[in-house]
């Protein structure tokens, strides 16, 4: 397998590169961490100048290997994250540009595209803990419309998403994978109530969405109805594929940054600390030729990444946290202080052995689906 750049893909590199030089210096400040319509005007307007410079589209109508250099090039030039735009460019945009009709991709990729829209992700509920097959917001077909109501939780920046990839049960009596319906909710439809959480680093990124017999119009419907299950599949299979290409570039910065923290405080004379940090290397090290090596697989599949994601997943989440607890270790009693570097990244590192399938989830995935280990009962 050859990971190196095609002679297309360092142009690329070379022209985006070229681009991020000129254009980071003139960016305004960013908005206070817990300004949220601040946030999400901060961020459509960095969107916006992608689209203007022939970057937006770069995460779904662009080869998976393009869509790495991006991600990589612009962590490393210190670039805006997608931030509040997160689910609609990196889930529910790719999810509609692979699985959505010709109306529904000019309806939905456009705004998107050109920071007008902002998604949220209405997929995990307050009794279905990690099963995502247990969900139980009922949706049923009354004319044109779904009639739906249940509540979602977890619901990344649902206090400024204009909609929410929804996903509902329409058939009760069908096994649990069959009766599950994909569904884009607007979010000012009536009905629609958001409580946003307090995280434990002080932030509202999360909130509770309660859904009182809300109508949502069938044309909204984005797959076969009851084929939400395999759809879901899709959104998924983008959320743990290269979604965390960006991260990875960054921890690789972090862990630099820690040691020359360490060399300067003393901590470095510690050899277990040396050795952590050693090790660490090696493993985001090896996770990004892992990423390298799913991109190539997507790009062999079709451009959908495949379950390898998983693979990638599991090892992320848990390497992150150690990371961060390895911060802690350097910064000594500083660990306390949120206003420290690193100090509030340990505390949002924890969710990630949570988010987008929890750690025991991913054991699943990789055992039945790579491993082809029986199913449990």
């Amino acid at each position: 397998m050859d990971l190196c750049d095609t002679p297309k893909e360092a142009e690329f590199r070379a022209r985006l590169r070229e681009w991020l030089h000129a254009v980071l210096p003139g960016l305004p400040p960013k908005p206070d961490p817990a300004d949220w319509p601040g946030r999400r005007a901060y961020d459509l307007g960095w969107q916006r100048r992608l689209y203007d410079a022939g970057y937006a589209d770069v995460h779904w109508d662009a080869s998976p290997a393009l869509r790495m250099i991006y991600l990589e090039e612009s962590e490393k030039a210190g670039a805006p994250y997608v931030g509040a735009n997160f689910v609609g460019l990196l889930h529910a945009g790719p999810t509609i540009a692979a699985e959505g009709t010709d109306a529904q991709r000019a309806r939905w990729l456009p705004p998107i595209l050109r920071g007008e829209e902002v998604w949220c992700q209405g997929f995990s509920e307050p009794d279905a803990g990690s099963d995502l097959a247990a969900l139980r917001t009922r949706a049923h077909r009354d004319g044109d419309d779904y009639v739906v109501t249940g509540s979602k939780i977890w619901t990344s920046h649902a206090e400024v998403a204009d909609w929410c990839e929804l996903l509902v049960r329409t058939d009760p009596d069908a096994p649990r994978h069959r009766g599950i319906t994909w569904l884009a909710l607007p979010m000012d439809a009536e009905g629609v109530t958001v409580r946003p959480l307090r995280t434990l680093a002080g932030s509202t990124e999360f909130a509770e969405v309660f859904l009182d017999e809300v109508r949502v119009p069938a044309a909204n419907r984005v797959g076969a109805e009851n084929d939400g299950w395999r759809v879901t599949m899709v959104t998924l299979s983008f959320e743990r594929g290269t979604a965390f290409v960006g991260e990875v570039v960054a921890c690789r910065r972090v862990l630099r940054q820690l040691a020359g923290t360490a060399k300067e405080n003393g901590r470095w004379d510690d050899p277990a600390l040396r050795r952590r940090l050693g090790r660490l290397d090696a493993e985001f090290r090896a996770l990004w030729r892992l990423t390298q090596w799913n991109v190539s697989e997507a790009a062999a599949g079709g451009g959908v990444p495949g379950v390898g994601g998983s693979v990638f997943k599991l090892r992320y989440s848990g390497a992150r946290q150690e990371l961060y607890d390895t911060a802690a270790d350097v910064l000594g009693p500083d660990a306390l202080d949120l206003d420290r570097p690193w100090v509030l990244d340990r505390l949002s590192s924890l969710s990630y052995t949570i988010a987008a399938g929890t750690s025991q989830i991913q054991r699943n995935i990789v055992a039945e689906r790579m491993l082809g280990l029986p199913r449990g009962r």
